[in-house]
């Protein structure tokens, strides 16, 4: 499984913890950055994670800033993304099984390495339940195609 990701500077000091749990998982990491903790901007590096998921390029991906919201609204913002903020174990497993989530989303201003790989672990080892869930997932889907199609030409 390959998992992108992505985080600023703020969520730079939570990398190492997440980026191995991730290894340690199994995962074949696709490191977008960011690299230090220099500053630097969350749209940039949701949108990278994003369209690696949403391309196929990655399976799933993870992003991280200082709450994890502004992060996660970057990635959200590329058709075929369903990044959700998960600041406990209990949310990131109802995000894959219920929403399907592509994209988990740490604010490592909110939570310590600990939680976070706890909640890693949690949502990696969750699958999509399907069924009723499904459906739901599907007119979410109908929705972003929707605007996708009424978008401005530029």
């Amino acid at each position: 499984m390959k998992v992108a990701f992505g985080c600023d500077h703020a969520g730079f000091g939570l990398k190492e913890a997440v980026v191995s749990t991730l290894k340690r998982l199994g995962a074949e990491v696709l490191d977008f950055g960011t690299h230090s903790g220099d500053s630097v901007d969350y749209p940039d590096f949701g949108e990278r994670v994003g369209k690696a998921v949403a391309s196929g390029e990655a399976d799933l991906g993870v992003v991280i800033c200082g709450t994890g919201i502004g992060i996660s609204i970057a990635a959200n913002k590329v058709p075929g993304v369903r990044a959700a903020l998960c600041h406990d174990v209990y949310s990131a497993r109802m995000s894959r099984a219920h929403n399907n989530a592509n994209v988990l989303a740490l604010g490592a201003r909110v939570i310590g390495p600990g939680l976070a790989e706890a909640i890693v672990e949690a949502w990696l080892g969750t699958e999509f339940e399907g069924g009723r869930h499904a459906d739901r997932v599907a007119k979410i889907e109908h929705l972003e195609q929707e605007r996708v199609q009424e978008a401005p030409r530029s």
